[in-house]
């Protein structure tokens, strides 16, 4: 019979809520990218088989569909505030951020497409988002760019109809294209990291 030792027959530490914030970030961060690639109809073991934790982890953080969806957009709206807040950050930067989350994520355009018809219980929160979008834009226009505070909604709506495409270059290439038919420089498309 082999002995065991002290260290084989320990269990794991638990890492407690460093694990828990950990595993939503990963949740959150496979529910991105599966819904990028397969859509939000994409099935949520999907999004656990990704995240690398089991079913019971994923509906501890986003219990369902419509949870999913909500992390994701908040996420894509944090990223694009921060790169607003970020020191030395221009209206081109932060345009980079949005265009790479438009060029990933249908579920956010339909964010910034949002109805803003009012419901009893206040602003629906997708026009929430869509609102901070636009500040965190606005808190970045040049006084005197091409596209006053009015336009630039109107320019984030008319950019974000041609996001169209089967691959994410792609998405991104017409992105792109249609900043530029609108004369706004747009710095590099990619996610905001810190």
């Amino acid at each position: 019979m082999a002995e065991h030792t002290d260290r084989e027959t320990r269990r794991p530490t638990n890492e407690g809520p460093r694990a828990a914030a950990r595993n939503r970030a990963a949740v959150v961060a496979a529910a991105r990218e599966v819904f990028a690639e397969h859509g939000l109809e994409a099935p949520l073991s999907a999004i656990a088989r990704r995240a690398g934790v089991g079913q019971a982890v994923l509906y501890r953080h986003l219990p369902d569909r419509a949870s999913a969806v909500a992390a994701v957009l908040e996420e894509n709206v944090r990223e694009v505030e921060q790169a607003a807040e970020a020191e030395g950050a221009t209206l081109s930067d932060v345009l980079g951020v949005l265009t790479w989350h438009l060029a990933g994520s249908a579920a956010f355009i339909g964010l910034l497409h949002s109805v803003r018809a009012g419901n009893p219980g206040g602003r629906p929160p997708a026009m929430a988002l869509s609102e901070r979008v636009q500040g965190a834009l606005r808190s970045r226009l040049p006084t005197g760019h091409r596209l006053s505070e009015r336009d630039l909604e109107l320019a984030v709506a008319m950019v974000s109809v041609t996001v169209t495409g089967p691959t994410r270059s792609e998405r991104e290439h017409r992105a792109r294209a249609a900043w530029r038919l609108l004369g706004v420089e747009v710095g590099p498309v990619r996610p905001f990291s810190v």
